[in-house]
């Protein structure tokens, strides 16, 4: 086919191609960086103060996030998925295709769930005796029980869960919150991250990162022994005056060279991180101070108790961390590797005991005192892993499951989401879901939903792109569970 030539004998194509990746088009990127044109694109990104509280777009049910991360994979179905045609079937060969750590099987030796189940509540849901306490609360819950992720490998796994990728070097959903709304206290970190004496899980800090973001959106690990932010104080001898002295000049400075070049966001961002530590130096402190909770509290969470007092510390944490405006609040249940976490693949009665017997009392306490001082209704509730469990065993011998996440179980509680329900369902036998699949990026949907944000919209320029949590792709929020 034959092409229109120009009066210069170019054709369109070439005069296009040449105006575009040429001299021109260095020309006009300088006029209109002198203009502000690319600022502007990323503007929500230059401010002074990052963490400066803004509101969300639309009408938000919830202020913060309590993310209660049961690292290395509960089973479904020895917890929240009741398969009582599983019961009888013990050892029994059957065909069913899994995919986990062991790769892929077409069949595999049935364990049954190793705990009664029993109904509660209004709704009547069925929930194992691994969490008898938290079983009082159900009518509170929305249980999914159909979710699904893209890998059964725990790195990957948990950084889908996190980050919504598989791939390390993207913000996870803490600082997403963190850079849509800001922080209500400028006194403490508004993404926290509480991990599992034991150490933290397999990928470490890569779990709580900013990403392509300004740190100043990156988790700060709070410890509830020793100082409870490693490096915040000052060396020993140093004046306190002295330092705020030292920091006023520091920033006066830095915010009139900012002022000159209002397109550099990363001083903006290291003189708010200046601050803010400076500032946690008496607020951090405060904060993990359990000395002004009464007995009552205490007694309920388990503090001080065997083997609550871990966990139910850092739950009881996170309720005063919400209190003083902290947007974003992440605990691991579990850490290091194998028994240490979820991940049973041995003894699968040792080690789900161990680990429901450590935060059952806990999060029921922390959704009970929440309700109780009408910060449920505000304050939004995660629960999960990285990944569900196999109904077969892993071993010829043994009670131990594989990694599942083809199906697999999260709850969801306060912040608006409508208590009684359950959304979804595996198989007989849980292997799979098979109604209602509901992707990781789904919840992801929901929580920035609660927050007041159309998911599909919250973005951050980086790249030459518009990046977003939920991906290119429309995602919707599980409005099921939206009340």
């Amino acid at each position: 086919m034959s092409q229109t030539r120009n009066f210069c004998g170019r054709t369109r194509r070439e005069f296009l191609w040449q105006a575009g990746a040429g001299f021109g088009a260095t020309a006009l990127a300088g006029m209109l960086s002198q203009d502000g044109f690319f600022a502007s694109a990323a503007a929500s990104t230059l401010s002074a103060k990052p963490l400066a509280p803004h509101p969300a777009p639309f009408a938000a049910k919830a202020k913060s996030v309590i993310f209660l991360f049961m690292y290395g994979g509960p089973s479904h179905i020895d917890t929240f998925d009741y398969k009582p045609s599983m019961i009888g079937m013990e050892g029994k060969s059957v065909a069913v295709k899994t995919h986990g750590r062991g790769g892929h099987k077409n069949s595999g030796r049935i364990v049954e769930p190793r705990w009664k189940f029993r109904q509660y509540g209004e709704c009547g849901k069925w929930v194992s005796d691994l969490f008898p306490n938290l079983a009082q609360h159900v009518d509170d819950i929305a249980f999914l029980h159909s979710m699904t992720a893209e890998s059964p490998i725990h790195g990957s796994a948990m950084l889908m869960m996190n980050s919504g990728k598989l791939q390390s070097g993207s913000p996870c959903l803490g600082s997403w919150v963190n850079y849509g709304l800001g922080s209500e206290n400028c006194n403490l970190p508004g993404f926290v991250v509480m991990l599992d004496p034991s150490g933290g899980p397999i990928s470490g800090a890569k779990n709580w990162s900013n990403g392509y973001m300004p740190a100043t959106y990156q988790g700060t690990v709070l410890r509830t022994t020793g100082a409870p932010i490693l490096d915040l104080q000052s060396p020993d001898g140093m004046n306190r005056d002295l330092e705020r002295k030292l920091l006023d000049t520091i920033s006066r400075g830095n915010r009139q060279h900012l002022a000159a070049r209002a397109d550099n966001s990363e001083l903006a961002a290291r003189i708010a991180s200046y601050e803010l530590a400076f500032n946690m130096q008496v607020s951090a402190p405060e904060a993990v101070n359990l000395a002004d909770e009464t007995q009552a509290t205490l007694d309920i969470y388990g503090v001080g108790k065997r083997p609550t007092n871990d966990f139910g510390t850092r739950c009881l944490l996170a309720r005063r961390l919400v209190e003083r405006g902290v947007r974003f609040i992440q605990l691991y249940s579990g850490g290091a590797h194998n028994d240490a976490n979820w991940d049973a693949h041995g003894d699968l009665e040792f080690n789900h005991n161990t680990h429901a017997g450590e935060t059952d009392q806990p999060i029921a306490a922390l959704l009970a005192d929440l309700k109780q001082r009408g910060l449920l209704e505000e304050t939004l509730i995660v629960w999960g892993g990285e990944f569900g469990r196999q109904p077969t065993a892993e071993y010829a011998e043994g009670t131990g499951r594989d990694h599942n996440s083809a199906g697999f179980t999260m709850w969801m509680a306060g912040g608006g989401i409508r208590g009684g329900l359950s959304v979804g369902q595996t198989d007989e036998i849980g292997s799979r879901a098979v109604e209602h699949e509901l992707h990781v990026k789904r919840m992801h949907a929901t929580v920035l939903q609660q927050l007041g944000f159309d998911p599909n919209r919250l973005s951050y320029f980086y790249n030459g792109l518009d990046q977003k949590l939920v991906g290119v792709e429309h995602v919707a929020p599980i409005r099921e569970i939206i009340s």
